[in-house]
């Protein structure tokens, strides 16, 4: 998309706040129409519930998020649709042609993350957004999403990830994704984040930055789950929505509903003090029902039971397991496993590992490990288990239909978020070799 590497040299605040002054883009308004997602896991289907609740609610809606699953731009959306071809390929254009100057004036290298934001940013005002959702690319302190400037902000999660760069406590982690929230705003945490919660709210006090946490301020109760949905209670200072729908599944989507919910509502009665709370349920319920975000437990194939999770770090691997076994049970299940390179292999291995009897160690065409190590790492946790190994992501689609086929079993892929989607791509006849990311 752009000839530039994933990320420029340093910290980006500065040129990112000359880039968008160089665009034109009005900052106020950005602020004012804005949220922003940040988190370990969960970011992506929490925006997505939360820009579905604004389009629900009548307003013309943006999001940005990263990573692409399938085509680059899903990561730019208006009103459910990715930016066009035209429009990407114009923007783009005009956004490198504002990078050069810039990046000859202060002799810096701007990355292509920090250009597709300011993109994202171009197109949300050329399309008139009432409301925009944003998913932060890495923590929040210096993420380019800190230059939104928004008073509505979450943390769904916090999991040790990009420690070099985060921390190496959790308590660090989650003060640099704190960050992404202009002083005087508010932050909704997801549960996971509720043991670190004296210490953000004494982090937040002096910005006076407010802290909201699910299922202490914010209730969560009579959690359901079938094959094909799930349904909850949401209650909230004066809101009570009773029996709320969802199609995504797996139990943390419950914390990423909530959270997100509790993110619109906030932004709307920042934005919209008079809003009427008939208005605001009826938005929240069709909303989330009608949430689509692909990649999160879904099936790919339902003969034999075919089911692939992008999650690829150890928290967020554990809580789609739990997921998986509470919806379709615990038996009769073959792990597909591989992990990217840059992931802490052993821990997700451990999570994942021993509930398995027949586990196929493979290498994803994008940034995979080797199976070889993968399968090393699972025979140490599992030495009980049937191991095996396939050189490619097709050859590991061959092999474990192959099997599930004969030993009448289910399919789970899970581990990484580019063997999730390679598996998807290559069982629907498609080439793990053809897809983009970046």
């Amino acid at each position: 998309m752009f000839d530039l590497p994933k990320f420029g040299n340093g910290i980006c605040l500065g040129r990112m706040a000359e880039l968008l002054d160089e665009l034109a883009i009005d900052r106020a308004r950005l602020t004012r129409i804005s949220v922003v997602v940040t988190g370990s896991n969960g970011k992506g289907s929490t925006a997505a519930f939360c820009a579905s609740i604004g389009g629900a609610y009548g307003l013309r809606t943006g999001l940005f998020t990263s990573p692409h699953l399938y085509r680059f731009n899903e990561r730019i959306q208006v009103d459910g649709v990715e930016i066009g071809d035209a429009d990407l390929t114009r923007l783009a254009s005009r956004t490198e042609a504002a990078i050069a100057r810039i990046a000859a004036r202060r002799d810096e290298q701007f990355g292509g993350f920090e250009a597709l934001f300011a993109l994202a940013c171009l197109h949300f005002q050329e399309t008139a957004c009432d409301f925009a959702v944003f998913e932060a690319g890495i923590g929040g302190r210096y993420d380019v999403t800190r230059l939104v400037g928004a008073l509505t902000t979450c943390v769904t999660s916090v999991d040790y990830e990009h420690v070099a760069l985060l921390g190496h406590s959790l308590e660090l982690i989650a003060s640099d994704k704190s960050d992404a929230c202009a002083a005087g705003g508010t932050i909704v945490y997801g549960e996971n984040c509720r043991t670190l919660r004296s210490h953000l709210i004494e982090y937040n006090r002096h910005r006076e930055v407010t802290s909201h946490f699910v299922r202490d301020d914010i209730a969560i109760g009579g959690e359901t789950a079938t094959a094909s949905r799930q349904q909850f209670d949401f209650r909230f200072g004066a809101y009570d929505f009773r029996a709320l729908e969802m199609n995504l599944l797996g139990a943390f989507q419950f914390n990423n509903a909530a959270i997100a919910v509790a993110v619109f509502l906030l932004w709307l009665r920042r934005v919209r003090p008079g809003a009427d709370t008939a208005g605001c349920e009826a938005a929240v319920r069709s909303g989330l029902r009608e949430t689509r975000w692909p990649g999160r437990l879904e099936t790919i194939k339902p003969d034999p039971l075919t089911v692939v999770d992008v999650g690829h770090t150890p928290d967020g691997v554990r809580q789609s397991l739990a997921g998986l076994k509470a919806i379709h049970g615990a038996e009769d299940w073959i792990l597909v496993i591989g992990i990217s390179s840059d992931k802490k292999a052993d821990e997700i291995v451990g999570a994942l590992a021993p509930s398995f009897g027949t586990i196929i160690c493979t290498r994803a065409h994008h940034k995979g490990a080797d199976a070889a190590v993968i399968a090393s790492a699972v025979r140490k946790v599992n030495p009980q288990a049937d191991v095996r190994m396939a050189a490619t992501v097709a050859e590991a689609v061959a092999m474990s239909q192959q099997l599930a086929a004969e030993r009448k079993r289910k399919i789970y892929v899970a581990g990484g978020l580019f063997l999730a989607i390679e598996y998807a791509t290559v069982a629907r006849g498609g080439r793990a070799e053809d897809l983009k990311f970046f």
